[in-house]
């Protein structure tokens, strides 16, 4: 096979492949799919992305900017963290064990 008869589209080892042009409409219609699963294939490159038609894909997106917010507005670095123990600030502690 010459370098300019590849193939464009395909799967590799189960994992879906497209490196044709994309053009507008099929990259919009690629991530809205009513009636497909979660995942969908990605419309220009290797593997799956989400289907904003699935109603779990939303739920994904949700947590995912939960847990994103809630690292985003965690303390500083800056500051030291909070020691919820009520021991008299945090000094070594002396472990002996007979046996």
């Amino acid at each position: 096979m010459a370098d300019d008869e590849k193939p464009e589209t395909g799967t590799i080892l189960g994992v879906p492949y497209n490196f044709e042009r994309p053009n507008l409409r099929r990259l919009l219609s690629s991530y809205w799919q009513p009636g497909q699963g979660m995942l969908v294939e990605k419309p220009f490159g290797v593997g799956y992305t989400l289907n904003l038609a699935s109603w779990r894909s939303w739920v994904v997106i949700a947590v995912a900017a939960a847990l994103f917010y809630q690292e985003r507005s965690g303390p500083d670095e800056d500051e030291e963290p909070v020691d919820d123990d009520d021991d008299d600030g945090g000094d070594p502690v002396e472990v002996i064990v007979e046996d």
